[in-house]
């Protein structure tokens, strides 16, 4: 042989790292290949999604222009044809008006809720193309609301509430508020329940729904005592909303709850959730101080929510106290707002009037 070791382990280091080199070149080569092969593929002609949904049941009567040019490269490096960059640059990607579309279409419901979900994205990020959509669209998302599946019914939903934050289609997606009120009241479904109650909260509820209204607070009332933080946070924002319509405030504290309602203002809730809470509770009690409130003597039932937050044995005093000392700054301020609006004010207490004037609740704390 007449090498001697060292030389030996030498060649074999050597021939180690030429292996190595000659390894991660084919490595790389062979990932080059796969990108390559990648960005050539065309996507399957049939598939589950969406997007290829839409693509396979087009509307002919908004269908993207034949001479549309085709993507070019941004100068971010991004393809131009994006639907979000091609609306950035002032021009219809025509995706929205496909997804609408491919709804008229018979579908399954998994393919539907999917859909609607997409959508529900377009009209968040296409303001432009969701702008340009017509009422004839939202009767559409209304008919999804009668669907047999639970999820379908979330979707347009959370699709309307996408839509309510157009203006024009405001008054057109009122109309379908007695029905969301309906189907909040009668399937007890948490992601339902949410999607409903931000539907609500986001539109200015006329009049005409207030009867509708009264027959499903004891659901609104419910879904606050629940154990799902969203749907309660939701619920409580439209009773408070409602709690300032003079025709629905008695309706409300005339309410039947839980024995334990007043555990919602424990200092352990979330903040989000005290926080409401506290409004609502402060929104009560001025309601059922103002004047026209006053001049008529109310009966309430034993467990009402007038009771339990303003009964002779309420504990909510206590439970404000603890409030003061919370955490989070503004859900101490709020606790300090409640307890102000719990004491009558002085030119109101001399006024003669058939309303009976509550105790002081922090009368042996001064």
């Amino acid at each position: 042989m007449g090498k001697s070791i060292p030389q030996y382990l030498g060649q074999l280091d050597i021939r180690k790292s030429v292996v190595s080199l000659a390894t991660g070149a084919g490595a790389i080569y062979l990932l080059y290949k796969a990108i390559k092969a990648g960005i050539k593929c065309k996507p399957p002609l049939c598939s589950n999604s969406p997007i290829c949904i839409a693509r396979e049941c087009p509307g002919p009567e908004r269908a993207l222009p034949q001479e549309a040019p085709p993507p070019e490269a941004s100068a971010v490096g991004g393809p131009k044809g994006l639907a979000v960059e091609r609306e950035r640059h002032g021009r219809d990607s025509g995706e929205l008006r496909r997804l609408l579309n491919s709804l008229e279409c018979k579908q399954d419901e998994y393919a539907k809720s999917m859909i609607l979900h997409s959508i529900t994205r377009c009209v968040y990020l296409l303001e432009a193309e969701a702008s340009a959509c017509t009422t004839d669209d939202i009767v559409l998302l209304g008919y999804m609301l009668d669907d047999k599946d639970n999820s379908v019914k979330t979707q347009a939903l959370n699709t309307l509430k996408a839509f309510s934050g157009i203006r024009k289609f405001r008054l057109k997606i009122q109309e379908h508020s007695i029905k969301v009120l309906e189907l909040i009241s009668t399937i007890w479904d948490t992601e339902l329940h949410i999607a409903g109650l931000r539907l609500l909260n986001n539109l200015p509820l006329p009049d005409y729904v207030h009867p509708q209204l009264r027959r499903v607070m004891p659901a609104l009332m419910e879904i606050l005592q629940s154990d799902y933080i969203l749907a309660q946070v939701q619920a409580v924002r439209l009773l408070s909303y409602l709690a300032q319509k003079n025709d629905l405030l008695y309706d409300i504290l005339n309410c039947q709850v839980h024995s334990n309602f007043l555990n919602l203002f424990q200092p352990t809730q979330s903040g989000s959730l005290l926080y409401e809470v506290l409004v609502f509770a402060e929104r009560l009690s001025e309601g059922r101080k103002a004047p026209h409130y006053c001049v008529v003597k109310w009966n309430y039932n034993e467990q009402s929510l007038h009771e339990s937050l303003f009964g002779e044995e309420s504990r909510l005093a206590d439970r404000l106290l603890a409030l003061v000392i919370h955490p989070e700054e503004d859900v101490q301020i709020q606790a300090c707002k409640v307890i102000v609006s719990l004491q009558y004010p002085q030119d109101l207490r001399a006024r003669p009037s058939s309303c009976q004037p509550s105790r002081s609740y922090f009368k042996n704390m001064e």
